[in-house]
C-alpha cells in the first residue's frame, strides 16, 4: 500500500507559490497512492465553513481527481484551520479524522498520526489558549458570529501569537519529548508523524527509546514536503515543481 503524508502547507492567497506546489503535488506525485493523509495546518487561517476562499475553487477539482482515481484523502485539522468543518472536507472529497488516529503500516507496526501542537506541552501559554478554543462551546460561539466580526478575532489572534512567538526560545515550541514517547506509547504505536514544528527529520528513537520512530513533516513554501510509506520505502522527501509548470 502506497501512503503520502503531507501538513503545514499554510495556503494563503498571498503566497500562490504554495498553492502552485500543492498543484503539482496532486497532479505529478500523489497518482497512484492508495492514501493520501493531510495532518493539519493544510491552510493558513479558517474561520468557518462559510468563508469564501478562491484557494478551494482551485484545488478542489485536483482532489476530486484525485478521489475519482481511487485515492483515499483523509484530513485533520491543525491549530491554524482547527475550525475546518464537514463542508470543506466534502469539498476535498476528504475523511474528517479526530486529533489523534492509527493506522497500521507494515512491517511498522501501528503508527499514530496527529499534528503535533498538543505534544508541545513546555509551551504552556499556548497550550491553555489552545484548551480554550478548542472548547465546543467556545467554536459554538465564535461561529455564530459574523464573518467579519470572526475575521477581526482571527487578525488579533494572529498577531497577538506572532508577538509572543519571537520572545520563545525554539526548545519551547518544539515537542516535549518525554510526553511525547508516553503519548505513542498508551496507544500502543511504534511510530508518530506528525507536523507542526516545521522541522522534517526521521528520528529512530523518541526520547532515546529505538523501539519507536518519529516522522516530523515539513512546511511548504514554493517546494514542498512529504512522507512516503510504501513496501520497502519509508522516508521523507522534498521536490520542486519544474519552471515550466503552470
Amino acid at each position: 500500500m502506497k501512503r503520502l503524508f503531507i501538513s503545514d502547507l499554510h495556503l494563503q492567497t498571498e503566497r500562490p507559490e504554495i498553492t502552485r506546489a500543492l498543484r503539482y503535488f496532486l497532479t505529478h506525485i500523489a497518482p497512484g497512492a492508495d492514501e493520501l493523509y493531510l495532518l493539519g495546518d493544510v491552510f493558513e487561517a479558517w474561520i468557518g465553513d462559510d468563508m469564501a476562499n478562491p484557494i478551494v475553487k482551485e484545488i478542489a477539482p485536483l482532489f476530486r481527481s484525485l478521489a475519482d482515481n481511487g485515492t483515499h484523502i483523509f484530513l485533520m485539522h491543525g491549530n491554524r484551520d482547527f475550525l475546518m468543518g464537514s463542508k470543506i472536507a466534502h469539498k476535498l472529497h476528504a475523511t474528517l479524522l479526530p486529533e489523534l488516529w492509527t493506522i497500521e503500516i507494515p512491517k511498522r507496526g501501528k503508527t499514530l498520526l496527529m499534528h503535533g501542537d498538543e505534544l508541545c506541552i513546555d509551551d504552556q501559554a499556548y497550550q491553555q489558549f489552545r484548551n480554550q478554543v478548542r472548547d465546543p462551546v467556545w467554536k459554538s460561539d465564535f461561529l455564530d458570529k459574523t464573518l467579519e466580526e470572526r475575521v477581526a478575532i482571527a487578525q488579533h489572534i494572529r498577531s497577538e501569537s506572532t508577538k509572543q512567538n519571537s520572545t520563545k526560545t525554539d526548545a519551547i515550541m518544539d515537542v516535549n519529548l518525554e510526553f511525547t514517547e508516553q503519548t505513542v506509547r498508551s496507544h500502543n504505536a511504534h511510530v508518530l508523524i506528525h507536523g507542526h514544528t516545521h522541522r522534517p527529520t526521521l528520528h529512530t528513537d523518541i526520547n532515546g527509546a529505538d523501539d519507536l520512530t518519529r516522522v516530523v513533516l515539513g512546511d511548504w513554501s514554493s517546494s514542498g514536503v512529504y512522507f512516503i510509506s510504501e513496501k520497502k520505502l519509508f522516508a521523507l522527501s522534498k521536490f520542486e515543481p519544474p519552471s515550466t509548470f503552470i
